[in-house]
């Protein structure tokens, strides 16, 4: 196998990037000047040694700023926490500037056939941080899936006993979008999150 080879393999293994893109963007590399290759080869060694797990939410950070930055700061909500699964989760709600308070990331979901149970994904940090915070609302944003709810619904079932107003995402058939083109869970999630219009 050749260097491009290896390359291309070895960009292929990236999510959401197949062969072809993995191929355009070797050659692209290839035909690129030397300094950017240096700098994005120097931003990917280091990237394991210098982002770690935040201490208090689970999402990414430097290693000099542990606790985050969201974590820390005093301009965000303290009494909502938003429970996400992924980091990157972090990110897309931070991209929307509709929600300004803090966070928690699972890591994942309950998924039995997975072999991935409550314990895995360290829910019980959630009471504490509750206790210890004075949070007012809990938002969960687990993607609408079998798994995402039933996440969803064994943390509201955790959090019960704690005075603590417990939300969830709304779902549905997405802004500009067609109803003959919705499947029947999309459009059954829409009927029952519905909401008042004004008369």
């Amino acid at each position: 196998m050749t260097v491009l080879e290896e390359l291309i393999q070895a960009l292929s293994r990236m999510p959401g990037i197949g062969k072809k893109s993995a191929s355009r963007i070797a050659y692209h590399l290839l035909q690129t000047d030397q300094e950017l290759n240096t700098r994005l080869a120097r931003l990917i060694h280091g990237i394991q040694k210098k982002i770690i797990r935040c201490s208090t939410c689970g999402s990414f950070t430097e290693t000099d700023e542990n606790p985050c930055t969201m974590c820390t700061s005093p301009s965000r909500d303290r009494g909502t926490l938003c429970i996400v699964e992924h980091p990157q989760d972090v990110l897309t709600l931070e991209n929307t500037g509709a929600y300004h308070g803090l966070y928690h990331v699972l890591d994942g979901v309950i998924s039995p056939l997975d072999g991935i149970g409550p314990d895995q994904l360290q829910l019980g940090k959630i009471v504490i941080r509750i206790r210890e915070s004075g949070i007012r609302e809990v938002i969960i944003a687990t993607n609408p899936t079998e798994e995402g709810d039933t996440t969803a619904l064994y943390i509201a079932h955790l959090l019960k006993d704690l005075q603590v107003r417990v939300t969830r995402l709304a779902s549905g058939i997405p802004v500009g979008g067609d109803i003959e083109y919705a499947d029947r869970i999309t459009i059954a999630r829409s009927l029952r999150g519905r909401t008042e219009l004004g008369r």
